[in-house]
């Protein structure tokens, strides 16, 4: 029986988000022929932690059903042992690479990705704690899942009879469908809407840094339109679900579900930095592997952390961090796309070696360009006033060490990506748990 991975990573109280994941774990196991794997990497501190813990309780049982629900003391026990098995020669600087202490929204994922290794899982489906699911016409709630299990994993022309459409190149056709995904309602995925609302001009020239610098002014305001919308407000009427090769924007990681392509490549595990999660569906755009792309968006919403002072710092920080690290990124996307069918070998599998290869020589790029985004960022920070002209104080202080950040973060992705396969397999021999399973880890 093919057995599954449901993820939710958390650093936030999300009680709410733990029952709905539950949910459609029941909603998986009551309409496919699988065992699920619910986990949740819990960072949150003790008191939420806690409550977390209580929601778990509440869970209705199944016996097909196993909930995980691992603090990060958990998740560094288990990491320990996995890097141990690797042998390596750095064990402490992997260990930082998969939990470091600042956040991560590539290094939470790739826990997942290896819990799910360990537990034997074919396929991870992952989901976000600032989102929730959607209402259909009669008032069910609307699963992702209901489409990842039709397709994850089956060989594309098998799956030509299940989706409403098919646009996929016949030489494609004998590959296994990587990537099932779909985007979000509600609430802009990046926090930036009340730029939009202050300065619309503002606006523009900060979400246009995050472009190729060589792109046309038209390019920009184009890809300024699209981004960080997701599917807009609409609501769900009917099912509706595409094989292709999945265009990057169509699909938010708060809704999505891999098969192969992350035992062979991590997510970089940059810390403090949105969008660092989201390199795996450009790689498997640009290898041709085939995905399915559907309808069953998520309900994306801010929780209110990101309200207050320190948060509104730390968020905007994470955004400038994503807008510095496109200089390395784009120079990946384009060799990924250069390269094509070439990152597979004979096995279809992606060659990891040669994209650690692109990571390092991205490194070598001139930071000029960054600079230039620093200064750009800074002017129309300081225009906005208020918060953001404070915000743009504090940037100042950090920007020579900023910089070098950013470059090291991607440093770390190679370093990463080389140690992956190995990790990988260690993970596959190594139990979750090191001692005997508490009450929480009961089968529900």
């Amino acid at each position: 029986m093919q057995r599954i991975c449901l993820t939710l990573p958390t650093n936030r109280p999300c009680a709410e988000s733990i029952a709905g994941l539950g949910q459609e774990a029941a909603y998986a196991v009551d309409n496919h022929p699988v065992e699920v794997h619910l986990l949740i990497l819990d960072s949150c501190d003790a008191s939420v932690y806690a409550q977390h813990a209580e929601a778990v309780r509440a869970l209705p049982r199944h016996p097909r059903i196993t909930v995980h629900h691992l603090s990060e003391s958990e998740q560094r026990d288990f990491l320990e042992r996995v890097i141990g098995r690797t042998g390596t020669a750095e064990p402490g600087r992997l260990l930082e690479l998969m939990l470091p202490e600042r956040v991560s929204y590539g290094a939470c994922t790739n826990r997942a990705f290896l819990i799910a290794f360990a537990l034997g899982c074919t396929s991870v489906h992952r989901r976000d704690s600032d989102s929730n699911y959607q209402s259909g016409p009669n008032g069910e709630a609307v699963f992702p899942v209901h489409h990842e299990l039709a397709c994850i994993g089956k060989q594309a022309a098998d799956v030509a009879d299940v989706v409403s459409e098919t646009v996929l190149a016949e030489e494609n056709a004998g590959r296994r469908v990587a990537m099932v995904g779909s985007s979000f309602v509600g609430e802009p995925s990046v926090d930036i809407d009340e730029i939009a609302r202050v300065d619309p001009d503002a606006y523009q020239e900060i979400v246009s840094l995050w472009a190729p610098r060589d792109w046309s002014a038209a390019q920009k305001r184009q890809l300024v339109e699209e981004s960080f919308r997701g599917a807009g407000q609409e609501l769900f009427a009917q099912d509706h679900s595409l094989l292709t090769l999945v265009d990057p924007m169509r699909v938010d990681m708060c809704n999505i579900a891999f098969h192969g392509v992350h035992a062979q490549v991590p997510l970089p595990p940059a810390t403090d930095t949105i969008g660092s999660d989201y390199f795996l569906v450009h790689l498997v755009y640009n290898a041709a592997l085939p995905g399915v792309l559907h309808n069953r968006n998520i309900v994306n919403y801010y929780t209110p952390e990101r309200r207050t002072s320190a948060g509104f710092v730390a968020y905007q920080g994470r955004f400038v961090k994503f807008l510095l690290s496109m200089l390395y990124f784009n120079f990946l996307y384009d060799r990924l796309a250069e390269a094509g069918s070439s990152l597979l070998d004979e096995r279809l599998r992606v060659r990891a070696t040669a994209v650690a290869e692109f990571a390092r020589r991205s490194t070598e790029l001139d930071q000029e360009e960054n600079r230039e985004r620093l200064d750009r960022i800074d002017v129309a920070y300081r225009k906005l006033g208020g918060k953001y002209a404070d915000f743009a104080d504090a940037l100042a202080s950090r920007r020579t060490s900023l910089l070098e950040e950013v470059r090291d973060d991607i440093r770390d992705f190679a370093v990463l990506t080389e140690a992956w396969g190995a990790l990988v397999g260690a993970a596959r021999d190594t139990a979750l748990y090191g001692a005997e399973p508490g009450p929480r880890r009961a089968v529900l």
